[in-house]
């Protein structure tokens, strides 16, 4: 019989949408604020998988990754995804969020996003928030499931998160 282990600490990161680049900076800092330092931010890259966020976001919109230097505990992602809830709701405007922030962690083995969403891949955490493993690591690279969002499958956003995973798992090993 197995026994309960204590949740990993993982790599906490926050994936962005967004059309007006003021608004993605205020979310910036309320993030730092709570989160702790960044290391690294992606380039923005333009967004054009779907009309979804149009309504709400305006046009164009971009996407950028922030990833954050604290180490979380694997079972914070939940709490996590109600705060980023909060911060989209007061940076709206007019009844419209004017940026999506979606968390997930980096692990050694997984990619996992946090969703109010239920689906047949999602499993429920806790508050309502769903997690998806949407990418797993094998053979040296991570690689997308069935259910991956298109954009995640990017072979650019793959090399954005290997490299990640690299410097998490330096950030895991003992300082001497």
């Amino acid at each position: 019989m197995g026994k309960p282990g204590k949740p990993k600490k993982v790599l906490l990161f926050i994936a962005t949408l967004f059309s007006d680049k003021e608004v993605y900076y205020k979310a910036l800092k309320i993030l730092e604020e709570k989160f702790g330092e960044i290391f690294l931010e992606s380039c923005p890259t333009p967004w054009n998988y779907s009309d979804y966020y149009t309504k709400e976001l305006g046009s164009p919109i971009w996407r950028r990754f922030i990833f954050f230097k604290n180490l979380i505990s694997e079972g914070d992602i939940a709490r996590i995804k109600i705060q980023t809830n909060k911060i989209e709701q007061n940076l709206s405007k007019d009844g419209n969020r004017t940026i999506n922030l979606d968390p997930g962690y980096i692990g050694l083995a997984k990619l996992v996003l946090a969703t109010t969403k239920d689906y047949s891949h999602r499993i429920y955490l806790k508050y309502g928030i769903y997690g998806e493993v949407t990418l797993i690591f094998k053979n040296n690279s991570f690689s997308p499931n069935i259910n991956t969002y298109r954009d995640y499958a990017q072979e650019e956003y793959i090399k954005l998160f290997n490299l990640v995973r690299a410097i998490y798992k330096d950030l895991l090993l003992p300082v001497n």
